[in-house]
């Protein structure tokens, strides 16, 4: 789904494994760590991930952290029973 919104083919990493569901705090979280991405311009890997799929439109960060210039950062977050938000960064 993400790949419909941007364009090329986007990396995409995850937290949660490393953090665990915060609950009510794990948007926080996640746009802490979004921002950190951005300024320090260095993408998390996605914990657990051993082998993604070699079909996958996505660039899924995982094994080591990703450097790079990072132009746009998006964290979504879909909580239960609705409380959904996404929020978009950019370096200063």
């Amino acid at each position: 789904m993400i790949e419909r919104f941007l364009t090329g083919r986007p990396s995409v990493t995850s937290t949660k494994g490393v953090t665990g569901h915060a609950m009510g705090a794990a948007g926080a979280i996640e746009a802490a760590l979004t921002a950190l991405t951005v300024f320090h311009a260095t993408a998390p890997p996605t914990a657990s991930l051993q082998r993604p799929l070699d079909d996958a439109e996505l660039d899924l960060v995982s094994g080591t952290a990703r450097t790079g210039k990072v132009s746009l950062a998006v964290s979504d977050s879909f909580g239960f029973g609705g409380q959904n938000a996404v929020l978009a960064f950019r370096p200063a």
